[in-house]
């Protein structure tokens, strides 16, 4: 099971306290109110001919996939839908694009947000940085070498596939809320502050991914 895994969020000092979180409040579980917007996402994540507002997840490389979201045609939601586990795409066999659509598809499937760009010229770099994190078993240890302003880390996962579908749906499911420490994969994941994001990995006894965003 993926929740026997673990993941690590950091972003400066600065850009944490001038952090815009969509919401606060979002800190309990689900309640009786949340049912149906869980219908509707299951609605829109099976049909692509309901009525909403389109949008295309993925960016300049790799397969992409257009999705209708009923629940998006006024624009970002406040919170997270509750309980957003979205299938996973099918691979394109290219783990940055595999990587940047899943992180898309939550934003856009689960709360509505614009995607992000594939930070491509930032990947060599963020393969780089994993490694030398994995080399030396901590993470973020390399944090800023590749000009990123926050970074999610996957250490040490069973393979890509994990990577792709366990460790970044647990970190979505934080929601928001704080402290930061609790919470900011999912802030990191969900901030309008980011307009791009690259994913690394080095596979050197366990995959390890860093995920870094940048305005």
């Amino acid at each position: 099971m993926y929740n026997a895994q673990t993941a690590y969020a950091t972003l400066p000092f600065f850009l944490f306290m001038g952090l815009t979180v969509l919401s606060n409040t979002a800190c309990g579980g689900k309640d009786d109110a949340d049912d149906s917007a869980t219908t509707l996402l299951t609605s829109a994540t099976t049909t692509s001919t309901t009525t909403g507002t389109t949008q295309t997840t993925g960016t300049s490389t790799g397969t992409t996939s257009t999705t209708t979201n009923p629940l998006c045609a006024n624009g970002p939601l406040a919170e997270p839908i509750p309980s957003c586990a979205p299938p996973v795409p099918a691979s394109t066999g290219d783990f940055g694009q595999d990587c940047v659509d899943r992180i898309n598809q939550f934003r856009w499937e689960c709360q509505c947000l614009p995607p992000l760009a594939r930070w491509t010229e930032a990947e060599d770099c963020t393969d780089q940085q994993s490694a030398d994190d994995q080399a030396v078993n901590g993470a973020h240890a390399n944090f800023g070498a590749c000009g990123e302003s926050a970074q999610n880390t996957c250490p040490n996962w069973s393979n890509d596939e994990q990577v792709i579908d366990g460790c970044l749906q647990m970190m979505w499911d934080e929601g928001p809320c704080e402290p930061f420490i609790e919470h900011g994969h999912y802030i990191n994941m969900s901030s309008l502050s980011y307009s791009k994001v690259a994913c690394g990995q080095s596979d050197s006894g366990g995959l390890w991914s860093n995920q870094n965003f940048a305005p």
